[in-house]
């Protein structure tokens, strides 16, 4: 482990955004963590966590010290007939969990194939796709209280769990470990209607946890950019939340709008409401609306930071003006 000056950060992030840390350090070894922060004094802060930077967009170069997180193992904790329960350091790549689980035959993550990533994000904005949030899984995680430097264990209730949100998006904690508790005996998600419209077309009729990963990273082949071609961090915004008097006053206005139930209220399809301000496939040098969906912002080749955030800053304002509808970033934006 070695602490670095003046470092570019574009390889560490998924939009390829070229700012610099005036301090780095990447870790491996867990055990290396809280020695380290505890070596660091006043000249060295305010510290930055950064995974896999799929959910980061830097604006500009960075103060102080970036930890990145590059920590690997899975462990299982716990086993019976019908449950076991794993854990993985923070730094194992997400995506790569989820296949070492399926190919297992342990259910539970499989509706979260090809979401970017590590481990020690996932629970920061409870992260969901298709039916399924990591809130359903986890079991719990050690994290190290950043104002302390003490480690602390959180049960999945005492993670404070909400749509995209957690307990951690305060970024008071770094996240050392996760665990999760899986099943041996699947209980499926499929009421996610594009899966169930994908798995009709492979004529699948009764389909297997390989089948349903297999079913996501296609559809979401389809619809996202790979960030190692295209400068992306998936979806840019969250769907918004609003109360069934709104709803019915947009209905009135826009009968087609994209809507679902959720809890007591109901959540817009964001990507819906930017393409009907026509913002699909157009582009502002190299910052643009992903042709594919119209929730991702992508950076074509040489956008700044900046460019990325004054487009969605304008994308934010039409919605508003059309719709009424605040929307707010999924992205982190430093």
């Amino acid at each position: 482990m070695k602490l670095s000056g003046n470092i570019s950060l574009k390889s560490f992030n998924t939009f390829n955004i070229d700012v610099r840390a005036r301090f780095y350090a990447g870790i491996s070894d867990p055990e290396d963590i809280l020695p380290f922060l505890s070596s660091l004094d006043s000249d060295h802060k305010p510290i930055l966590i950064l995974g896999g930077g799929s959910n980061i967009l830097f604006t500009k170069d960075f103060p102080g010290t970036v930890v990145r997180i590059a920590t690997h193992g899975i462990k299982i904790l716990k086993e019976d007939s019908e449950t076991v329960i794993i854990r993985a350091e923070a730094g194992e790549n997400w995506d790569e969990l989820v296949k070492y689980t399926v190919d297992k035959g342990w259910s539970g993550l499989e509706n979260l194939s090809m979401i970017p990533g590590n481990a020690g994000t996932a629970p920061v904005q409870n992260i969901g796709a298709y039916g399924v949030e990591l809130k359903d899984v986890l079991f719990e995680l050690e994290a190290i209280n950043l104002l302390t430097l003490k480690i602390q264990k959180f049960t999945r209730e005492e993670c404070l769990f909400d749509y995209r949100d957690s307990l951690f998006k305060n970024k008071q904690y770094l996240i050392v470990n996760i665990s999760l508790r899986l099943l041996k005996n699947p209980v499926l998600r499929l009421d996610y209607a594009p899966l169930k419209n994908e798995l009709t077309s492979l004529q699948i009729k009764n389909p297997t946890i390989s089948d349903i990963r297999e079913a996501v990273i296609r559809i979401r082949n389809r619809k996202l950019p790979d960030p190692a071609r295209i400068g992306n961090a998936g979806s840019f915004f969250k769907n918004p939340v609003i109360t069934q008097e709104h709803l019915e006053q947009i209905r009135f206005e826009h009968p087609d709008v994209v809507y679902f139930p959720f809890n007591d209220q109901f959540k817009l399809a964001a990507a819906w409401l930017i393409e009907q301000c026509g913002w699909k496939n157009r582009r502002q040098g190299d910052a643009g609306v992903y042709p594919g969906h119209s929730l991702i912002i992508v950076n074509y080749g040489s956008a700044s930071g900046k460019d990325i955030l004054d487009l969605s800053n304008q994308i934010k304002t039409s919605v508003y003006e059309k719709f009424g509808v605040s929307l707010e970033p999924e992205v982190n934006i430093i």
